[in-house]
Order: structure tokens, then C-alpha cells, then sequence
């Protein structure tokens, strides 16, 4: 078995903003562009990635079920980490054409998110050397950041709408990365839904904050109406302005981080 490190690209930004959209779209490009084995990762609690990508979760193990049902057995002295979960874990991974794809899920209960953003982390880091690319959609806001959920990625991509706000939070994700010293190698802000009068202001908000800009994702009616009917966004025409603008985001993303498109 050959083991690699893939690229991983965590997808981060305000309630909103349009993180899953753009995930969806990315790994449109990426399946497209037939880059090795693909990994896309639902780690937000809400759980949409699945209907945006046209995969019924309903009733599919999660990571979250994993902790908890390994947590009951580890209280009861069932069962011990020495064992470990490796099979189980695959085994939640739904294959797809072109990618797999694996859900983080819910805790059990009330309280802090830690404990499952902590297993989720090293689940994501040692799955890696299996993948060539590894695409993680988080939920929204940023204190995954904060819990170090993130650790494992090359690519931090910030998704921004035209607020105020989400120039913000954009501000707070970019001081947390900087206080809690996560390596990431490129961090890059992109705008969704923006019209081009925003774009000059959100490349000046880019250089002062110090991330790379990474352009817009226009306005799209392909992209409003799938959303409306629940179609699965993967699934927009290739000639949908918003894909086409992924697919740029992609390429730019690829030059920058000097990655090496693997061979089959």
C-alpha cells in the first residue's frame, strides 16, 4: 500500500455565507478534474453537505455515533482505545462515484462539542495518508478554530457575503489562527454572492488582515433554484457562472499551495 499526504482544504466562514455551496462546487471541479482519491468531509452539526452533494445520511453512522458508542463502552469497561475504531470508521464512509464521503455528526447530549472536535481531528489527520485530497466543509463561526479542529489541514479557504459582519468574523477567524499558531501553509478569502463593486474592498480587507485573496463567487440562478427545489447543487450545469468561478478558485488554490496532481 502506498501512503501519501494529501492536500486537505478546511472551509470555514459565517452563518450563511455559503460554505457548503462552495464545497459542493469545489468538488464538482475536483471529480471533474479526476485529482486521485477524494475525501469530502461534513463537519458541520447541521449536516447539509449530504443533501447538497445528493447523498441520503439518514440513518448512517457518524463520528459522533462512533464517540458516543465507544465512550458507553469504555465506562463500562467493554472495551478499550487499544482496540480502536478503524473499522468502524471506514465503515461510515459512504462511497460515491469519484469521492468518499464521511459525516461528522452530532454529540449525545448537551454541552461543549470538544471531546467529538477533538476525536474528528485525529480521525481527519490519520485519514490523509489514504487520500490525494481531503475537503472539509465546518460549521459556522469559528471556535473549531479556537479547539484546534482544523489542525490537520494545508488550506484554510474563508468565505465571506457582503456584510459587514462577515467581514468580522472573517477578522476574528484570521486573529484566532494567529493566537492558537495553526500551520496552515495559504489561508484565502473569497467572496460569495458578491457583485463586482465589493471586490476592490475585499481585496484591500485581504492585504490588511494578511490573507491571499482569492476572488468571487457571483451570484448564480442555477445555484438559487437548485437550493429552493433541494436539488443537489453537484449537479449545476458546467456553464453556471458560480462553477465556472470555483473552478478558478481551485486552480489558484492548487498553483499556490505547489501541489502535484497525482498519477493514476
Amino acid at each position: 500500500m502506498i501512503f501519501r499526504k494529501g492536500l486537505t482544504v478546511s472551509v470555514c466562514g459565517k452563518g450563511g455565507a455559503g460554505k457548503t455551496t462552495l464545497t459542493a462546487l469545489l468538488l464538482k471541479a475536483l471529480t471533474e478534474k479526476n485529482l486521485g482519491d477524494i475525501l469530502v468531509i461534513d463537519a458541520d452539526p447541521a449536516m447539509n453537505l449530504g443533501t447538497a452533494l445528493g447523498i441520503d445520511v439518514e440513518g448512517r453512522t457518524t463520528l459522533g455515533m462512533i464517540l458516543d458508542r465507544k465512550k458507553e463502552e469504555l465506562d463500562s469497561g467493554t472495551s478499550s482505545y487499544g482496540k480502536l475504531m478503524e473499522a468502524e470508521i471506514w465503515e461510515s464512509i459512504i462511497e460515491q462515484n469519484g469521492f468518499d464521503f464521511l459525516v461528522v455528526g452530532c454529540k449525545r447530549g448537551e454541552g461543549c462539542y470538544c471531546d467529538l472536535d477533538s476525536f474528528a481531528a485525529g480521525i481527519i489527520e490519520s485519514l490523509t495518508k489514504w487520500y490525494d485530497f481531503i475537503l472539509i466543509d465546518f460549521y459556522a463561526g469559528f471556535e473549531h478554530l479556537s479547539r484546534r479542529t482544523s489542525k490537520a489541514s494545508d488550506i484554510l479557504l474563508i468565505v465571506t457575503e457582503q456584510s459587514k459582519m462577515g467581514l468580522a468574523t472573517t477578522r476574528r477567524i484570521k486573529e484566532l489562527v494567529d493566537e492558537v499558531n495553526l500551520p496552515f501553509n495559504e489561508i484565502f478569502l473569497l467572496g460569495n454572492r458578491l457583485d463586482a463593486t465589493w471586490e476592490q474592498e475585499l481585496y484591500q480587507f485581504s492585504t490588511k488582515i494578511g490573507v491571499k485573496y482569492a476572488g468571487i463567487i457571483p451570484y448564480d440562478q442555477n445555484i438559487a433554484e437548485a437550493s429552493l427545489k433541494g436539488n443537489p447543487l453537484i449537479r449545476v450545469p458546467s456553464n453556471s457562472p458560480a462553477y465556472i468561478a470555483a473552478k478558478k478558485l481551485l486552480e489558484t488554490m492548487l498553483q499556490e499551495s505547489h501541489y502535484d496532481t497525482p498519477h493514476n
